[in-house]
């Protein structure tokens, strides 16, 4: 069972997590698709997270009814995959977003619209590294949080953190926290705090000695970090599963 600070008990900041932007769910479903695809790829979470970056960063460039947001998703899978040094053929891209797309339907035949939308892919990642100026390389939180849970699993009493998949719960927070813009609005080692916060929150476990400690062990672990910015977080992770509750 969830379970939440008193600051997101409070009325006026659970109303605040329900205002959902015009565009978001779209952005939501596209970046679903992008984690979902990047899987039957074989990708690993670092150039998925890329991808999602990239087409977030490129949307924030270009308004969406511009351009049809799936072909840049796999425009940015495709760069990704180059960035990321996991290299992606461009006929895999294909096959498996049209299997998406279509679960019932043949797979694609080497006919023109084969080729018209393999020469679409390329020209729209083109065009993306033109719009984010070849800026595509990101610091994702994902060390930050590896390096985070490790020192707090020396924390923590041993059973206690065995018997409570904190370290699963938090990674999936940060998987999950793609699906909106959190990577290009909040540093990645406050994200990385954040998702491992809530993820304690979520199953009741308390850092031991934190409430005697000079600071809380968030703020051992990010000085910079404030209270205000870390809850601003959590009810943008919090947004993304009411998010996912409206669309399901």
């Amino acid at each position: 069972m969830l379970q939440y600070g008193p600051a997101l008990m409070d009325p006026a900041v659970l109303q605040e997590s329900s205002r959902i932007p015009p565009d978001a769910r779209t952005h939501f479903k596209v970046c679903r698709f992008i984690m979902e695809a990047g899987v039957k790829l074989g990708l690993r979470s670092i150039p998925v997270a890329t991808a999602c970056t990239i087409y977030h960063r490129f949307f924030t460039e270009v308004p969406l009814e511009s351009y049809d947001p799936y072909l840049v998703a796999m425009a940015a899978l495709y760069l990704a995959g180059k960035v990321e040094e996991q290299h992606l053929r461009t006929r895999d891209i294909i096959n498996v977003s049209h299997r998406y797309m279509h679960p019932r339907s043949e797979p694609l035949e080497l006919d023109a619209h084969f080729w018209e939308l393999r020469d679409s892919i390329v020209q729209c990642e083109l065009l993306m590294l033109r719009a984010l100026c070849f800026r595509v390389s990101f610091q994702h939180p994902h060390k930050y949080l590896l390096h985070y849970l490790l020192s707090l699993k020396h924390w923590m009493n041993r059973h206690s953190w065995d018997r409570t998949p904190v370290a699963v719960a938090a990674w999936a927070l940060l998987r999950d926290s793609y699906h909106r813009p959190l990577c290009l609005q909040h540093a990645p080692q406050h994200i990385a705090v954040s998702v491992l916060y809530l993820a304690l929150q979520c199953y009741g476990v308390e850092v031991p000695a934190d409430a005697e400690a000079e600071r809380p062990w968030w703020q051992v672990f990010s000085e910079d970090l404030s209270k205000n910015v870390m809850d601003q977080i959590v009810l943008d992770l919090i947004q993304i599963y009411t998010l996912d509750t409206e669309i399901s």
